[in-house]
């Protein structure tokens, strides 16, 4: 299971968390839009329906090949009595249930499956629905764009350890010291800065002395793909034995190349206005 997170809906806080790679609500923080203190009172109010009854088990069906349909017609056939009442830990256990979910601890309390929830969130009130609806769409985004930029900066990451093996491998003899050492990785990271954004480090720190982070924090998505492919060309062309000079002048002319196509790439325009 994943962390639990928090979304705000109409000021009111409901849980949400992954498993499964399924997402999970808090049925108990949604009946308390509707009742703050007896919030699984209403839960199981709203599973005594039949009609909540049958969305449960078709759910299942559809979902869990492990779903016990015996016991379900069991259950669907008390619906609707005065004498019936259904409890989460008691749908689970005789159904072999997955889309809800009781959980104890701090972050405790009845979760279902998003489809089960916006469910029963119509059930608690349509106007509350919509908004947990809009709030879970906005969450999703959000993860989907930290998602995409994660796997940018993970790529690059890869790509500068195929980079700075490279300089290990071929650039740096055994009798230098830890200093030495730094100074030739950070002259080759500057080839590439110089090659793709035409200033060293340290010359875009004097120009933007209230920035944090280094020239490469602010590249944009282009500029990002153009740097890995640099990366492993550079390492390919240490490994060849190519001198640092004309290294940089050839991945001047490839970073030129590349990004006259990337700016001009319909894809990577939709990424940039997305970020």
């Amino acid at each position: 299971m994943s962390k639990t997170k928090k979304m705000d809906v109409l000021s009111h806080p409901v849980k949400l968390f992954q498993y499964r790679d399924e997402d999970f609500i808090s049925l108990t923080d949604i009946a308390r839009h509707r009742d703050t203190e007896r919030g699984d009172y209403i839960i199981q109010n709203w599973m005594r329906n039949r009609n909540s009854i049958e969305f449960l088990g078709i759910w299942e069906q559809l979902n869990n090949p492990d779903f016990n349909s015996i016991e379900f017609d069991g259950i669907r056939k008390q619906a609707g009595l005065n004498s019936f009442s259904l409890t989460p830990k008691r749908w689970i256990n005789t159904t072999g249930a997955i889309g809800i979910i009781s959980k104890t601890g701090r972050y405790g309390g009845t979760f279902a499956h998003k489809d089960i929830a916006f469910e029963f969130a119509s059930w608690i009130s349509v106007e509350f629905k919509l908004y947990l609806i809009k709030e879970f769409q906005r969450l999703k985004d959000d993860e989907r764009k930290q998602l995409g930029w994660d796997i940018k900066r993970n790529l690059t990451k890869i790509n500068y350890r195929i980079h700075t093996n490279a300089i290990k491998n071929k650039l740096i003899p055994p009798e230098l010291s830890k200093k030495q050492i730094n100074f030739v990785y950070a002259s080759e990271a500057d080839v590439l800065n110089v090659a793709l954004f035409g200033m060293t480090a340290k010359q875009w720190r004097d120009e933007n002395p209230g920035k944090k982070g280094n020239i490469r924090d602010y590249a944009n998505i282009s500029q990002l793909v153009c740097l890995s492919n640099l990366e492993n060309l550079n390492a390919l062309f240490i490994n060849e034995g190519m001198p640092q000079k004309d290294r940089l002048k050839r991945l001047n002319m490839i970073a030129i190349q590349q990004m006259e196509l990337l700016v001009v790439d319909h894809s990577i325009q939709q990424l940039e206005n997305k970020e």
